[in-house]
């Protein structure tokens, strides 16, 4: 009996010692994610100031397919919240990620038996991932008219009113290209860095499209980057950089800084310049569009050291499924798109806009 009560006692000190290990490590662990997600933010003006976009193109496109499919059911699905969510759950990390997770969560506000509000009103961080995911997503999908192919019209094309992606793919279609995920990887010139954009390899001459409706922010040469352009989105919140453009031709000539262009245009042209201080000059060994998404909460942000670049890979796989055609004008040798678009926000900038532009400074006014 004595033995008995002693390997009882043993076994208990056992489990206390083991509940204390666990408690500390849990412990350690919470602390650690609440420094990790303090880090995020600037603790002065409250606004991010890193993000890691790590959401598979998978999800992606699951969510997206849920949020455009949802648009004729009585509840509405938002597919960022949706990704929102799951980066909460995942802790960011989505190479946890599987379908069913996201089908549970869709069944679950489709059947009305949970809100968003109520599904996330104890997610600690879920505030945060619906800010930065809505600073990468939150101008490709909504309302849009583009024009489609239609033999009995006038011109046999017609106007249609959409709900869906309106974001496109950098490289136009029909025109070949090879790409990999090579954010983060070592650079040189100039000085040693890591890579922050995505590279897609073609060819020369390969027409070069906007990604999404914005204003034209930066045109001209830069040393690493060659010809590049920068278009700011309309919420300011994503900066697009196209660099390494064609040189002689390397953007559509209407283009200038203040411009607006609308998703799915002819911007410019692949090439193959840049790593020079010298204009127009062909350093780059192997012809390419670097394609880069700067994100900016603050513009602080903006320049130098506090930049959030984001890897655009699963990003670049999910808009493949929107390619914009294009034709050549024989006469000015530019390129254009087939099929007419009008991005209502660009619309109501265009009507609704003017413009304020500085040596230094450029600046969007809006009035009603």
């Amino acid at each position: 009996m004595l033995r008995k009560s002693k390997a009882f006692h043993i076994v208990l000190c056992e489990l206390i010692v083991l509940f204390l290990i666990s408690s500390f490590f849990i412990k350690q662990g919470l602390d650690m994610e609440a420094a990790f997600y303090h880090s995020m933010y600037d603790s002065e003006k409250k606004f991010i100031k890193w993000v890691s976009f790590d959401v598979s193109h998978k999800a992606l496109d699951k969510a997206y397919q849920y949020d455009v499919n949802s648009q004729s059911e009585e509840v509405k699905l938002n597919w960022i919240e949706l990704l929102a969510y799951l980066g909460a759950k995942y802790g960011g990390d989505f190479s946890r990620y599987k379908e069913k997770h996201m089908t549970e969560l869709v069944n679950l506000l489709t059947s009305k038996e949970e809100t968003m509000e109520s599904l996330t009103k104890d997610m600690k961080y879920y505030d945060y991932y619906l800010e930065a995911y809505t600073a990468v997503l939150g101008g490709m999908v909504g309302e849009y008219k583009i024009e489609v192919p239609d033999e009995s019209a006038p011109g046999g094309k017609r106007w249609e009113k959409k709900y869906g992606l309106k974001a496109f793919l950098p490289i136009a279609k029909y025109y070949p290209y090879s790409h990999f995920d090579d954010f983060g990887v070592s650079r040189s010139y100039g000085y040693k860095r890591k890579h922050l954009g995505h590279d897609m390899m073609g060819q020369v001459g390969t027409p070069i499209i906007a990604v999404e409706s914005g204003y034209v922010e930066a045109l001209g040469w830069n040393q690493y980057g060659g010809w590049r352009i920068g278009i700011r989105s309309f919420d300011k919140k994503r900066y697009y950089y196209y660099a390494h453009l064609r040189k002689n031709f390397p953007y559509n000539k209407s283009l200038e800084i203040g411009s607006i262009v609308q998703a799915g245009d002819v911007i410019g042209y692949m090439g193959r310049t840049g790593y020079s201080s010298k204009e127009n000059s062909n350093n780059i060994r192997t012809p390419h569009l670097h394609f880069g998404i700067q994100l900016i909460f603050d513009e602080s942000q903006k320049e130098g050291v506090n930049e959030i670049w984001i890897d655009c890979y699963d990003l670049i796989l999910f808009l493949y499924k929107n390619r914009c055609e294009t034709v050549k004008d024989p006469e000015t040798k530019e390129y254009h798109r087939v099929y007419q678009f009008i991005d209502p926000v660009a619309e109501h900038y265009i009507n609704h806009s003017k413009y304020k532009y500085d040596d230094d400074e450029f600046e969007i006014h809006i009035y009603e």
